[in-house]
């Protein structure tokens, strides 16, 4: 049976991102590592300096997008 993709596993909040998927994303920059900010709904690259978003559960690995850190 397909898996509707639309729907939101019961486990998981609605727009929350899949645990598996932020394993193995990285920096699209520096390849290196994400920290996941669940308040802010970014994940964090610190080499970088950039916040890319998460939008509806989906991140948004765009540098362009992604906000600049302090």
């Amino acid at each position: 049976m397909p898996t509707d993709l639309t729907t939101t596993p019961p486990d998981r909040p609605a727009g929350s991102v899949d645990p598996k998927l932020l394993e193995i994303l990285v920096c699209p920059l520096t390849k290196t590592a994400l920290e996941y900010d669940q308040a802010k709904q970014e994940l964090i690259s610190r080499k970088a300096k950039l916040a890319y978003p998460i939008r509806d559960g989906i991140p948004i690995m765009l540098p362009e997008e992604a906000r600049r850190l302090d």
